[in-house]
């Protein structure tokens, strides 16, 4: 499986940017996907999930309410809407496949997408 990630860049505070996501190869629909981040003091962790189907999704507590997960399994991809951005929100975004249900890693990541948001 790879994945391609776009929509990364640099934001003021409070401002929006939406991250998108496109996997290819041997894509599997009912994998559970989604987006980790990683700063220089944090090493990378999930930040939301969604389910196979889109029924479910998954957030870290510092930015419910802001981000919205959602994925289109026809054309296999996954985005990242994310609003009111913070300065710590600034992170290298990975988008991911197949995440464990632990939510402490995945078996697919990209590349990776920068995300600076000033104050």
């Amino acid at each position: 499986v790879q994945l391609q990630a776009s929509g990364g860049g640099l934001v003021q505070a409070g401002g929006s940017l939406r991250l998108s996501c496109v996997a290819s190869g041997r894509t599997d629909s009912t994998f559970t996907m989604g987006w980790f981040r990683q700063t220089p003091r944090r090493e990378r962790h999930w930040v939301a999930a969604i389910s196979w189907n889109g029924d479910h999704t998954y957030y870290i507590e510092p930015v419910k309410g802001r981000f919205a997960i959602s994925r289109d399994n026809a054309k296999n991809t996954v985005s990242l809407q994310m609003n009111d951005l913070k300065p710590e929100d600034t992170a290298v975004y990975y988008c991911a496949a197949r995440i464990k249900a632990s939510m402490t890693s995945a078996d697919y990541y990209g590349p990776g997408t920068q995300v600076t948001v000033s104050s």
